[in-house]
């Protein structure tokens, strides 16, 4: 083989690599897909309630503070597993209520603590809140966050 490289050889080389790389990661981008829907996310247990909690999530920019399964804002404590902390992630009526009284004792007014709007939520809100962050701690999260404490 030549000790010199070519023009011509060094583009069959960058395209080649390039078409050769470019296979590879949408072959991961596939893989990635298929792993969340089919492993990680419990679609088979999402309900319009659960859908209009995490539309009130949204609404609401609660990750604009709070981070859920790692994504969002650190300001504020992990929602992703705050069920399981309570100790109620089979007792919706008991997570409904442990939410309601949190979230109705808001803000605090304690000096020196960050202080969590209050957000007048209606008690059909409440539930389907309660179910969102009940449908999130059942995702199979790869064991995030890394302390039960969130």
């Amino acid at each position: 083989m030549s000790e010199i490289v070519t023009k011509s050889m060094a583009r069959n080389i960058f395209y080649g690599g390039s078409i050769f790389f470019l296979l590879i990661f949408g072959g991961l981008v596939v893989q990635s897909h298929r792993y969340i829907v089919t492993t990680s996310t419990n679609a088979a247990t999402l309900t319009p309630s659960v859908v209009a909690g995490k539309r009130i999530w949204e609404d609401k920019g609660c990750i604009n503070c709070h981070s859920l399964l790692g994504e969002g804002a650190y300001f504020a404590p992990e929602l992703g597993n705050v069920v399981k902390r309570w100790g109620v992630e089979k007792d919706r009526t008991a997570a409904r209520a442990m939410l309601k009284a949190w979230m109705d004792s808001q803000p605090s007014g304690i000096k020196g603590r960050r202080q969590m709007p209050q957000f007048h939520l209606n008690d059909q809100q409440y539930d389907e809140l309660t179910d969102f962050l009940m449908w999130t701690n059942t995702i199979r999260n790869q064991n995030w966050p890394p302390k039960n404490s969130g």
